[in-house]
């Protein structure tokens, strides 16, 4: 005998509705409707096995765990089945009727701070009435396990229900949606299959669709094998994968399956650099694989993607909160079911629990990346220069991560050999012929060596000289080459702010990009009398200011060691810093005249012959036109010259090699 009796009722009491706050405050996106739907059904699957599991019930051989979703595009319907555990009467009263009857409001204090079992998630609940946000009527037919009639409930607008014994026949449930005239899209075979794919691409039950409008295919022959027997007819594909590859131990898994699984994820087909593949299960349980893609643009640019799930049921992309900043610069799955949601799985509870998870994320890649260059010193330097902006900007963001990479940053110098910044100045110092090191802040006496403000004296500080554009400083590159002198490399936008965070850090050390400044080793003692010298400088000076028209010009008459050097420019380290940080906050055109080669020096070589010649040559019309073409062969070795300054340049160069020809 029956024991369903027909019911009639409202999802409402005193008026009220939750499907207002489903809509506006719990979900922001209503394609969001297939991953609840779906994932409940996924759900009853797993409670139906865990039951089979402890012996409670036995199933046939031949059973097949999975989700069928069907769609109409023209009776505007999609239908979810699955053969899960299924609802009884007294079920369907406890997880469709009673939540309504607690009241929209009481609802959401009710379950939005669970984190527990008992959360509606995952249980015919708030995911369940997500279906209303596409669907003008839902209707659900189930059938539980037990030895119970099955049931019937349907609901216009998610208002009213109606209740009854229903006719299927399986365990089980289906669940129908007739869609609202704005949601027909959904409806669409190729809309639902790409929203499935966004949400349920990983669900661990095979997910099965079906366009019942479409026309019937005809079935494909049998194909006859090898051995005359008939091969066995293809059979249907799950939309899904229910074991990604996370989900394996990392010694099952093979490079080819880590590289595959990073083509179909992310639909990008070069090759990452490498990966890491999280698998933990205390003190919470994670797992996951973050990419190391080939970064080839600035890092400002760059957008990275981690997949974010609970379960396999897609959450997110990037978290903030879970997924350290620097690390969005990746890509990535990371599954962390004790993540704590909120019920629209939109939003995270219990901060502590979640920096836990984001500190543990950041430990396993700095250990992954120095266990790299401690056992594969090799190939980490092969991925240098790719993954360095990456690390850079973890450690700006975050200290601990710093602390960790600290004696695994690498530098590449004028040889091309990657250095710790300690290999660097170790052979700097030896280079020097400096055999003791006197601490940062003491004369060799023990004195003090900071200034009357407390400043420390900057002369006692190992200066690191780097180079920010190779073809554009190859002039003062060479001229290091020839005196003996190291540079390093740091040509990425991020090197700026990070090697003044290492200033910082390390009170013991400055970098000096090469064009900074001429030390004594590139000059030659001067052995004119002091009178003549300052004749010299004088007349060039002058001479170099009037013909280019810029008097607050700095001009420098030295005597280079190097006499094929005719004219340079340097520009003091903290002038180009300042220009650098304007350019970045889009300041630099506020106050133009702040700039106005302000700090910008011209050193012209008194050992040269075309710097002889002008000042030979005090009144000669070419002495004028050589002060200009010094200058801006300077300008050419240090960084571009302006349009009207090219085509100048270029009209004076033809003038003098004209002049060659007479």
């Amino acid at each position: 005998m029956s024991n369903v009796v027909n019911e009639q009722g409202s999802l409402s009491i005193n008026s009220e509705n939750i499907f207002p706050i489903i809509k506006k405050w719990l979900y922001s996106d209503h394609d969001i409707f297939f991953r609840e739907l779906i994932s409940n059904g996924c759900d009853a699957i797993t409670k139906m096995k865990k039951l089979e599991v402890m012996g409670e019930v036995s199933l046939p051989d031949d059973n097949e765990w999975k989700v069928t979703v069907k769609v109409s595009p023209e009776e505007k319907t999609i239908t979810i089945i699955d053969n899960g555990i299924g609802m009884t009467a007294e079920e369907v009263k406890q997880y469709i009727n009673q939540i309504a009857f607690s009241g929209a409001q009481a609802f959401v204090e009710q379950y939005k701070d669970k984190t527990n079992e008992d959360c509606i998630i995952g249980h015919f609940g708030l995911g369940f009435y997500s279906a209303f946000m596409v669907a003008h009527k839902v209707t659900i037919d189930t059938k539980s396990y037990k030895d119970e009639p099955a049931v019937h409930w349907e609901s216009e607008e998610g208002v009213e229900f109606e209740m009854g014994e229903g006719t299927r026949t399986e365990r089980g449930t289906e669940i129908t949606l007739y869609l609202n005239e704005d949601s027909y899209e959904f409806s669409n075979e190729y809309r639902a299959k790409e929203v499935i794919e966004k949400y349920c691409s990983f669900m661990p039950t095979p997910i099965f669709f079906e366009n019942v409008d479409a026309p019937a295919k005809e079935a494909p022959k049998a194909e006859e094998g090898k051995d005359g027997e008939e091969a066995e007819e293809k059979k249907p594909q799950p939309l899904n994968d229910p074991n990604p590859l996370w989900t394996k131990h990392p010694n099952e898994c093979t490079e080819e399956e880590y590289k595959k699984f990073f083509r179909d994820v992310f639909h990008d087909y070069k090759e990452p650099l490498f990966w890491i593949h999280l698998n933990m299960d205390y003190p919470f349980n994670l797992k996951g694989i973050l990419y190391f893609p080939k970064i080839n643009t600035e890092y400002e640019n760059l957008e990275g993607t981690i997949k974010l799930y609970s379960n396999q049921v897609f959450i997110a992309d990037n978290i903030k909160e879970v997924i350290p900043e620097f690390l969005l610069l990746l890509k990535g799955v990371i599954d962390c079911p004790d993540l704590p949601l909120n019920v629209s799985r939109s939003a995270l509870q219990n901060d502590g629990f979640v920096k836990k998870i984001s500190d543990y994320i950041t430990k396993k890649v700095a250990d992954k990346l120095s266990g790299m260059c401690k056992v594969e010193r090799e190939e980490y330097e092969k991925y240098w220069d790719d993954i360095s902006p990456f690390i850079k900007f973890g450690c700006l963001k975050d200290d601990k991560f710093c602390e960790k990479m600290k004696d695994y940053m690498l530098f590449k110098n004028l040889e091309g050999k990657y250095l710790t910044l300690e290999d660097y100045v170790k052979a700097a110092k030896e280079a020097a012929g400096e055999t003791e090191e006197i601490p940062v802040g003491e004369n060799a006496d023990g004195t003090s060596a900071t200034g009357e403000n407390g400043e420390e004296a900057e002369e006692k500080k190992q200066v690191v000289y780097y180079v920010t554009d190779e073809r554009q400083q190859s002039q003062y590159i060479n001229m290091f080459k020839e005196a003996g002198l190291d540079a390093i490399f740091l040509t990425h936008n991020i090197d700026q702010p990070y090697i003044s965070k290492l200033e910082y850090d390390n009170k013991e050390i400055r970098f000096q990009r090469i064009d900074a400044d001429l030390t004594e080793t590139f000059k030659e003692e001067v052995t004119e009398s002091e009178e003549d010298w300052k004749k010299l400088t004088d007349t060039v000076t002058d001479m170099v200011k009037k013909a280019l028209n810029k008097e607050k010009l700095t001009v420098k008459v030295e005597k280079l060691k190097n006499e094929k050097v005719a004219s340079m420019i340097t520009l003091s380290e903290d002038s180009r810093r300042m220009q650098d940080m304007m350019k970045m906050y889009n300041m630099y055109g506020m106050d133009p005249s702040m700039f106005g080669g302000e700090g910008e020096t011209l050193v012209l070589n008194a050992n040269h012959p075309l710097v002889k010649f002008v000042f030979e040559h005090k009144k000669s019309k070419n002495a004028s036109v050589i002060c200009e073409q010094l200058y801006d062969l300077a300008m050419l070795s240090h960084k571009p010259l302006a349009p009207e300054e090219m085509t100048k340049f270029i009209e004076r160069s033809n003038e003098i090699m004209l002049l060659l020809t007479k």
